[in-house]
């Protein structure tokens, strides 16, 4: 018995000991699942219990200057659809054809989607970014059809780019994530990039969400905007010529800026060939194409393309450099005024070259240009004469005021991709660098720097960083950041700006500038040619970048600007090339910002005037009318009364021109536009007259020689009334390579 009680208490005491350790076990189990793996747990319950939708923040707006939208995002979807729940072949067809249809799928695309509907999961996303008005129909389609949950939506956002090509080397463009990859939409990345927005709902134990009542949201906070300094207009007239000039010279290819002289707010800045920054991978310039589809090998293709592509994004005019040619000896004029080296009364006289050392450094002008003043010196482009001023200033002012002029640091502008110029530091000049640096060769700058080094000689004198975003808003349209003026420091003195901004009028009057002539504008330029050294085959002529520099009105310069063609396919200068693309810039620009021109007397002579207003009169009194304006007179029609006229009443009219009365009905004329191009101003015409057209000179009429059409207002074979007013620009066909 006392064995039996001990063997008793021996099983109740093991018993215990293992219930007890259970008990410890089971304890430490939920200890463990209660602290270690309780987030890992939870986060499991909530995946199984609640859906978290994401909501994409909206991408912050850009916009111009004047407030046009160049870049804004807008809600798109994409479409899920839920295998689990199709439950039977009917339904599958139904949902799979359905949704092909909507989506526009190919017969491979709908049989995925059929493969797709089959599958053991909750989720198979159909399409991404998906527009709301087709989103629209396949709700409709799921609710008509009680399709409950078989069909999902998911929103997000898309970027869109209103205007394509305009203005793309600047705003860039964005990846399938909507992060920038290029430009202000790189750059300025974080600040137009919202916070995202969730949506959490309960589902029940078949993964279905259940009704809103168990739905919490957290709303998402769109993106900051962006206004830039870049107006719409004066970007558009720098894009046309630029794409004009690149196109019809099968240039490599063709920048430009456009400068508030004054605050550093660039106006305008394009880099062609561009893209599209709606389809930013697709290759945009016909000559590029022609050159791609000529090579058989793919693999060799495929890296050309991807070069291709490369290079239509980039921004030129921040993330390249160049040497800037005699451009520079504006900056050379500058030094050597300030220093006291030369006056504008100093003379030089030129023979055509000027040895230094071993070598003989030319002029452009080979028979040379003989005693000239200073302003003579930069009118011609004389590169003797501006050898002969660095060997005068020395390495030490030279240097001082290259750096002065911020050649040797970035800009700093709000772009992304700004390099670094590439320059001899002082201590690495001898006579041949400085004398060859002299005439603007030696030594590449970006073009940024160098129409920043335009604004202080235009300003007066003071060096000022460039910027392109004048303002950051929140959502609720609230000012978050303003762009100041910076003065970076003062260069030179306004005595010296002024006298080197009226030396650059006389280039555009005198000399080698004359196509960046506008009518009332007093535009101030200097022309350039910089050879690309090491860059041709051999047996291949010289290759070439061409400039043009101009400032106006000189007299109280408003704008600054750079235009350079690449490479182009015949030997032409910055005057016959870029200055005409900078004359058409020029006056929109002087337009846009409002500055009044001032006409001298012989420009006064030439201005047109506003057709008077005639209907209604006797065919004697409206000739008397037109004849008292200088303007002649054209009948058709036997009837006594002036019924319509042509050019309308108020419309301008070149003086001398020619106005159409119409007596009866039925009796308008057409005719159409002859072609202009080519043509010298005489026979331009002569060519109207002969159409019963009246034609406004544009451009270059400083000179008649060597002065002829280049474009038009109206393309040639466009049917007009007779008697309307044609607008035909014209240029020198005289170009040096200086």
């Amino acid at each position: 018995m006392a064995d039996f009680k001990k063997n008793m208490l021996k099983r109740i005491l093991i018993f215990a000991v293992v219930i007890t350790f259970l008990f410890c076990a089971d304890g430490v189990r939920v200890l463990y699942l209660q602290t270690v793996q309780r987030e890992d747990l939870s986060a499991k319950a909530d995946s199984q219990q609640l859906s978290d939708t994401e909501v994409k923040a909206m991408r912050g707006t850009i916009y111009d200057s004047e407030g046009n939208v160049l870049a804004q995002s807008a809600t798109v979807w994409n479409i899920f659809i839920d295998p689990s729940n199709i439950n039977n072949d009917s339904k599958r067809e139904l949902v799979v054809n359905t949704l092909s249809e909507f989506l526009r799928f190919d017969e491979e695309a709908k049989k995925e989607l059929y493969d797709n509907s089959k599958k053991d999961t909750k989720y198979v996303v159909v399409a991404k970014k998906v527009e709301n008005d087709i989103k629209e129909k396949i709700a409709d389609f799921s609710a008509k059809n009680k399709l409950g949950t078989v069909i999902g939506f998911e929103q997000t956002t898309r970027r869109y780019y209103p205007y394509g090509n305009f203005a793309s080397s600047v705003l860039g463009f964005t990846g399938g994530d909507n992060q920038g990859l290029s430009g202000l939409e790189s750059y300025y990345d974080k600040e137009l990039t919202g916070t995202n927005g969730r949506i959490i709902t309960v589902k029940d134990a078949k993964s279905n969400r259940l009704p809103t009542d168990y739905e919490t949201s957290i709303d998402a906070i769109d993106g900051n905007s962006l206004v830039l300094t870049i107006n719409q207009t004066i970007q558009y007239y720098l894009e046309k010529g630029l794409r004009t000039t690149m196109q019809e010279y099968k240039c490599k290819g063709a920048y430009g800026i456009v400068m508030d002289c004054n605050t550093g707010a660039i106006l305008a800045m394009s880099s062609m060939p561009d893209f599209d920054c709606n389809d930013p991978y697709k290759i945009t310039y016909d000559k590029t194409k022609k050159e791609l589809d000529k090579i058989t090998d793919k693999k060799e293709k495929t890296l050309e393309q991807s070069k291709a592509i490369q290079n239509q994004w980039r921004n030129f005019t921040v993330s390249d450099t160049y040497v800037p040619g005699s451009v520079f000896k504006t900056f050379m004029s500058c030094a050597a005024l300030e220093e006291n080296v030369v006056t504008l009364d100093t003379t030089y006289t030129c023979t055509g070259s000027k040895r230094v050392q071993d070598y003989t450094m030319k002029c452009h002008y080979h028979p040379g240009h003989g005693t000239q003043t200073l302003t003579q010196g930069l009118e011609n482009s004389c590169n003797p004469f501006f050898i002969t001023i660095g060997q005068k200033l020395g390495v030490h002012n030279y240097f001082k005021y290259f750096d002065a002029f911020g050649f040797t640091q970035k800009t700093g502008i709000d772009l992304p991709g700004e390099t670094m110029s590439q320059y001899y530091r002082e201590e690495q000049y001898g006579i041949v660098e400085l004398s060859s640096a002299s005439f603007g060769q030696t030594n590449s700058l970006t073009p940024i720097q160098v129409c920043c080094g335009l604004c202080a000689i235009a300003n007066g004198g003071t060096l000022v960083k460039p910027y392109i975003v004048s303002e950051i808003k929140d959502a609720n349209g609230n000012t978050v950041k303003k762009t100041q003026k910076t003065e970076v420091r003062r260069v030179i003195s306004k005595d010296t700006s002024a006298k080197v901004c009226k030396m650059m009028k006389a280039v555009v009057d005198e000399g080698t500038g004359k196509n960046g002539y506008v009518a009332g504008y007093r535009v101030g330029g200097k022309t350039g040619t910089s050879t690309k050294l090491g860059e041709s085959k051999a047996g291949e002529k010289d290759k070439y970048i061409v400039s043009f520099a101009a400032i106006a009105p000189s007299d109280h310069p408003e704008i600054a600007s750079l235009i350079l063609i690449d490479e182009p396919n015949e030997d032409l200068g910055g005057g016959a090339l870029c200055a005409p693309i900078s004359a058409q810039v020029t006056e929109q620009a002087m337009q846009v910002l409002g500055v009044e021109p001032k006409y001298s007397e012989k420009e006064a002579k030439d201005l047109s005037i506003s057709t008077p207003a005639l209907i209604g009169l006797t065919t004697d009194s409206a000739k008397a009318s037109l004849s008292e304006k200088n303007l002649k007179t054209k009948i058709v029609g036997s009837g006594k009364k002036v019924i319509s006229q042509s050019p309308s009443a108020g419309s301008a009219i070149p003086n001398g021109g020619v106005v159409v009365l119409y007596t009866e009905k039925g009796t308008r004329q057409k005719v159409k536009v002859p072609d202009f191009s080519g043509l010298t101003i005489s026979e331009a015409n002569a060519a109207a007259a002969d159409k019963n057209l009246n034609i406004e000179i544009s451009g270059n009429n400083l000179s008649s020689s060597n002065v002829v059409a280049y474009s038009q207002s109206a393309e040639k074979g466009t049917e007009v009334d007779i008697g309307a007013v044609i607008t035909v620009s014209f240029k020198s066909t005289k170009s040096v390579l200086d």
